[in-house]
């Protein structure tokens, strides 16, 4: 699908003198290819400037070998803003393995190597060659997380603060709306770049802390860090209880002779604000220059979903989103989200379903609590997890209403939740009212939950509730669908080789796994990245939180182990099956019984003396076949109305017939 370029910021000179500019303002660059949609931090940015009367030119997936193609479309007035995109470009690049990917959603044509690794370091050095003293802007995802010495897991080291590396003059962390329109102004107002020091949101290097006129708190040097993981945990957990709006201090981090200043977060933005960000006037399609490229496979999951909220108090610990958008809940209003979708129902491609409405969680849309607003998150609890706080507030009715209102909307079929729904959050609702009415209405034939685990100590440090709560959602939603007359899935997010996560629980895990009846098709391996408490406990084996040590499954033959447990039953796994039963001793889970997770090697064992008629496979049909490739059995049964056997399957029928699903 085609547009008219001129639709879209100026992506060339050629764009520039259509618009008639002589010159320009802000030149916006980004790892991703240019999409012109809200889920893009770029457009955002690159909108909001426009709006704000800012000439912003977009340079997508510059070639960074050199300053030649930085200078393209010549030196802009005020100052380069530069972006990753919209994942940390090393993630883009390498799997949890540190494998090497073979495409790039957010590349056109999904080719891979379109950016470099450690992209924000790579643009602005060469923006530097290009443009010398220029003022050089740095945010997104990879520049916030990376803000301060943080640890590398591709590199396996700690590096210095991304600003340093980076030679930038300012760094923006989180939803960078308020700060970069700050600096803007002071920019455009001549206010040279090293006086910029004050902004909340930002991060700038100075000679010492008395340029603090507030609160502040001095971490361990990069020195420090580097040298003593003990100092390294001190200083990730600071940095976690200071990122709120509202009780945030400064923090200043001595790198060599200069100190990182990181100003206080700042304040989400309001109901209005964040409408007007959503509604700014953006084509919501990839650049037309992609079209003989494959386009932008990224797009594909976003064209028709909204974002309605920001933040997160769910606080998982392997989650960047508390370190990004911060634990306080921003949302837009009924009427932005309406007039969104109505937009959407014209669009030309639309079949009438709304894919997702939602955002880091679906189902949040106002604070954890009153106290929150006044004082802050709390430093010494998390709002969900281990158990919900007595203060919390889970009134789903808001959301509720929203898609209610979205139902109604001319030409609109279906409105599904694909984002996050925190069954904990969902189990706390008092009316019960909004279960009723996702079960009923806004599935897609699958639910995804995130219970990520089995074993309590192994959840405690995920911050993630117990699996007792994930156990009474899923009976829950099971009966509902019963009542209903719907036969939905129920699909569990896991993580294995967590920090905490032994053996011994992986086997626990894959215990708990065959009772259900489920055996996770794709297996997501703990990924370190920068920033997170988990990845803090990941390098230094210490828990943050309480400083006290922390087992850590690291060596990619123990990493193996455990994820060959979530999957006992591939045939490729059985090895390590086996030898992770043999080490944990558990032998007994070596058998025919249904309890058991692998056969043995020879003959029967464990006092059977055949195979259990659960394992057969009925003539004419493959066991793949028989199983389910991608969802649970019991996850079958339960969303049917009929009565089924324990493990999700009506007993076998006479021979010559195929079993049936319960």
């Amino acid at each position: 699908m085609s547009f008219d370029r001129t639709l879209f910021l100026p992506v060339n000179r050629e764009d520039m003198a259509r618009r008639g500019w002589d010159g320009y303002d802000f030149l916006l660059i980004t790892g991703d290819a240019y999409v012109d949609h809200p889920s893009f931090g770029s457009a955002i940015i690159g909108r909001l400037l426009e709006a704000e009367g800012y000439r912003t030119a977009v340079l997508a997936q510059p070639d960074w070998r050199s300053a030649e193609g930085f200078q393209a479309l010549g030196r802009p007035r005020l100052g380069v803003l530069i972006g990753a995109g919209n994942i940390d470009s090393m993630v883009a690049h390498y799997t949890a393995a540190r494998k090497r990917r073979h495409d790039d959603a957010y590349s056109p044509g999904r080719k891979a190597g379109l950016r470099p690794d450690h992209a924000t370091v790579v643009y602005a050095n060469r923006v530097r060659e290009a443009f010398g003293d220029i003022p050089i802007i740095i945010g997104g995802l990879e520049a916030s997380l990376r803000r301060f010495a943080h640890y590398d897991y591709w590199e396996d080291k700690v590096r210095r603060s991304v600003l340093f590396d980076a030679q930038a003059d300012i760094l923006t962390y989180g939803m960078g709306e308020r700060a970069t329109l700050e600096i803007a102004a002071r920019l455009a107002s001549g206010a040279p770049v090293g006086e910029i020091t004050d902004v909340r949101g930002t991060c700038v290097a100075v000679p010492h802390p008395g340029l603090c006129a507030g609160p502040w708190v001095e971490l361990p040097s990069f020195e420090e860090v580097s040298a003593s993981k003990t100092a390294y945990a001190q200083a990730n957990m600071t940095e976690y209880l200071e990122h709120d709006g509202v009780s945030g201090k400064t923090l200043f981090q001595k790198h060599g002779r200069q100190f990182l200043m990181v100003n206080p977060p700042a304040s989400p933005l309001t109901t209005q604000e964040l409408d007007r960000v959503a509604e700014l006037p953006y084509v919501r399609e990839p650049h037309p220059m992609y079209d003989e490229m494959g386009g932008v496979p990224a797009i594909e999951e976003v064209r028709f979903s909204v974002t309605h909220n920001r933040g997160c108090f769910g606080a998982c610990n392997f989650c960047s989103l508390a370190f990004h958008q911060g634990r306080t809940i921003s949302c837009r209003s009924h009427e932005s989200v309406v007039r969104e979708v109505t937009a959407l129902a014209q669009h030309p491609g639309f079949k009438g379903y709304i894919h997702d409405v939602g955002g880091p969680s679906a189902t949040f849309r106002r604070p954890s609590c009153q106290k929150q607003l006044k004082s802050g998150m709390c430093r010494n609890r998390a709002c969900l997890a281990p158990e919900p706080c007595p203060n919390l507030d889970a009134d789903h009715t808001d959301y509720m209403m929203l898609l209610r209102k979205l139902r109604a909307v001319p030409g609109i079929k279906k409105v599904f939740i694909r984002s996050g729904i925190r069954f904990d959050y969902l189990m706390k609702d008092p009316s019960g009212e909004f279960f009723t009415d996702l079960v009923q209405h806004h599935i897609s034939g699958q639910l995804k939950v995130a219970p990520e685990h089995c074993v309590a100590h192994t959840l405690d440090y995920m911050g993630k509730p117990h699996i007792e709560v994930y156990e009474r959602f899923r009976e829950k939603y099971f009966k509902l669908n019963r009542r209903y007359g719907k036969d939905q899935y129920l699909v569990p997010y896991l993580i294995s080789s967590h920090p905490g996560c032994t053996l011994e629980d992986a086997v626990r895990l894959a215990e708990w796994l065959n009772r259900q009846g489920h055996m996770p098709e794709q297996v997501q391996d703990f990924y370190p990245t920068p920033g997170t408490l988990a990845t803090c406990m990941w390098y230094t084996g210490l828990d943050p939180r309480t400083m006290k040590p922390v087992f850590v499954p690291k060596s990619p033959h123990d990493k193996a182990l455990q994820r060959a447990l979530m999957q006992w039953r591939k045939p490729q796994n059985r090895k390590l099956v086996l030898e992770a039963l043999h080490k944990t001793g558990r032998e007994d889970l070596i058998g025919y019984g249904k309890h058991c997770l692998v056969k043995p090697e020879k003959g029967p064992a464990g006092g059977n003396s055949r195979p259990d008629r659960e394992h057969t496979v009925s003539p004419g049909r493959s066991r793949g076949k028989q199983r389910g490739d991608t969802r649970s059995r019991v996850e079958k049964k339960e969303g049917s109305a009929r009565p089924a056997r324990k493990q999700g399957w009506a007993k076998p029928k006479k021979k010559g017939k195929k079993t049936g699903r319960a």
